[in-house]
């Protein structure tokens, strides 16, 4: 199966700004070091890591809402860093978000039917407004009379349907769900959730889905790539990531996910993580786990592992990641 899109040796940093007036310091923020992946068409790729991993950032440089300090960004084979606005325009049709806070992603002035048609509006669709804007009401679950409402007339998982709704406008091809459910109560994230599965199989979205939940990326994604301080660890097919995670840092994000099975959570082995968290500004040598891993030894202190392929799919950047997995 072909890639719709392609990262590789993605690198974005981020200026550190010092002082009252937001003047620019000296260092750097390592937000995203190196990263290649890749999503087939019509697949879900998970990209999954604690706060400040930088999967957001991977996420907003794919749409070129920030530029890349390095690296290439290829969707449908164009490469999206060096498009011009023109282009950009015409890829941005393809390529769309569903933010994390559906209330601060609506305008609050803008009624939920207008807020659905403005892409149409924008690419000079004017005249499908009457009939696709009903039609994306229905496609998400919304009933019609919710497009004369305002974002606060509506609960928080209303708002997320109406931003599905407009992300959906354009007909486009990627989806990138940037925590689209965190901000959601635990009831309707579920019918989120269902709601995404079912768009991806009746519409054969490609979908870059980005989450802390391991457990909503489990439901979700066909795989899963795990990020750790700006670097990809582990890629690998999703049931074969939760059966036999392979990186020590995938293993310790595992062990603290709740497990719904009241004796498989009393008996599991939890792995604590100890020691410094390292900084983003000043990332240790070598291995960036090294500093909280209970396998860490000398040789990760100075030399950073490459993400080596460990078995059919499942490349991990740990020197040990075959002693690691066969534990």
């Amino acid at each position: 199966m072909s890639a719709l899109l392609e990262v590789v040796g993605l690198v974005k940093h981020f200026p550190v700004r010092d002082g009252p007036y937001g003047r620019l310091g000296s260092g750097v923020v390592h937000a995203v070091d190196d990263v290649t992946f890749s999503v087939a068409r019509g697949e879900t790729l998970g990209l999954v890591g604690e706060s400040g991993s930088g999967k957001s950032t991977v996420a907003r440089v794919v749409l070129r809402l920030e530029d890349a300090t390095a690296g290439i960004v290829r969707f449908d084979g164009r490469e999206v860093q060096r498009a011009s606005r023109g282009e950009l325009r015409q890829l941005r049709s393809r390529m769309q978000v569903v933010f994390q806070d559906p209330y601060a992603s609506l305008d609050p002035r803008m009624t939920a039917g207008s807020a659905v048609a403005e892409p149409l509006i924008v690419m000079r669709r004017r005249r499908e407004v009457a009939t696709r804007v009903p039609e994306l009401f229905d496609l998400v679950g919304l009933g019609r009379e919710h497009a004369a409402r305002f974002p606060h007339e509506l609960s928080g998982g209303q708002r997320q349907r109406v931003g599905i709704a407009r992300a959906l406008a354009l007909g486009p091809d990627l989806l990138v769900l940037d925590e689209p459910v965190s901000a959601l109560d635990v009831s309707i994230q579920a019918q989120i959730l269902n709601l995404l599965a079912d768009l991806q199989a009746r519409l054969a979205l490609t979908t870059l889905f980005i989450t802390h939940d391991l457990a909503v990326v489990r439901h979700v994604a066909d795989r899963v790539a795990v990020m750790h301080l700006g670097k990809i660890v582990e890629t690998a097919p999703t049931d074969d990531l939760f059966a036999s995670p392979a990186h020590p840092y995938t293993q310790a994000l595992l062990s603290a996910a709740p497990e719904p099975d009241p004796v498989t959570e009393r008996t599991r082995r939890r792995i604590v993580l100890t020691g410094e968290l390292p900084s983003a500004v000043t990332p240790p040598p070598g291995c960036r786990f090294h500093t909280r891993c209970p396998r860490a030894e000398e040789r990760c202190r100075v030399e950073e592992p490459a993400l080596v392929e460990r078995g059919v799919g499942h490349p991990v950047a740990c020197h040990f990641a075959q002693v690691a997995a066969a534990r």
